[in-house]
């Protein structure tokens, strides 16, 4: 959320410009659903800059973004997962189930319930009656980022990564190095030892 209308306008076209590089240098049509996000998010954040200059309240640009937001995203995301990562296709049908379930709800709560936003100073605050609330939580971030770590292909499990923080100290047990295989520790005096015993051996 921007802080102002331009401050909006100006990084939702920046990102949807990306957006129509990434769909524009797409090979493969099944990349598209992957590829689309920053378009989609960019026209998301183009949105909000008119939901501002609408003074906030009910209306279509309020009820676009809450449809993005919400119900769009958790199916759009394990979907376009599934049809452009290879391998584990058999896991990622479970974020499928997740997403298209929670966008239900939430698609459900859309057309039943009325969607507002209000402009508090710097920020818009956007009001929608959703039951359960942290159960549906779940299920958004279990389908979208669920979905990024189950897939096969290793730059989108990139993206749905939660790395753990490094404890006091600077370091933690069970490290790892870049290449995934863990931190070897006293490994100069190891190396000191060997020498010393190499040593003695041609000194004898």
């Amino acid at each position: 959320m921007g802080w102002s209308t331009a401050a909006d306008r100006t990084p939702g076209t920046v990102v949807a410009a990306v957006g129509v590089v990434c769909v524009a240098r797409v090979r493969r049509a099944r990349d598209l659903p992957v590829a689309a996000p920053p378009l989609l998010l960019g026209a998301h954040q183009l949105i909000e800059a008119a939901v501002r200059d609408a003074g906030g309240c009910c209306g279509p640009a309020t009820t676009a973004w809450a449809v993005i937001a919400l119900p769009v995203l958790p199916v759009w995301v394990p979907l376009g997962v599934l049809a452009a990562g290879p391998g584990a296709r058999r896991r990622l049908w479970v974020p499928v189930a997740v997403g298209t379930a929670t966008a239900a709800v939430l698609a459900y709560c859309l057309a039943t319930g009325p969607v507002t936003a209000e402009v508090r100073g710097r920020l818009v605050g956007y009001g929608v009656d959703v039951p359960y609330a942290p159960l549906v939580l779940s299920g958004y971030l279990g389908a979208t980022l669920g979905a990024l770590l189950l897939t096969g292909d290793r730059r989108l499990r990139v993206l749905g990564r939660v790395r753990r923080p490094v404890g006091p100290g600077g370091a933690r047990r069970g490290a790892a190095t870049g290449s995934g295989r863990p931190v070897r520790r006293g490994g100069r005096r190891r190396r000191r030892r060997d020498a010393r015993r190499r040593g003695m051996r041609s000194a004898g």
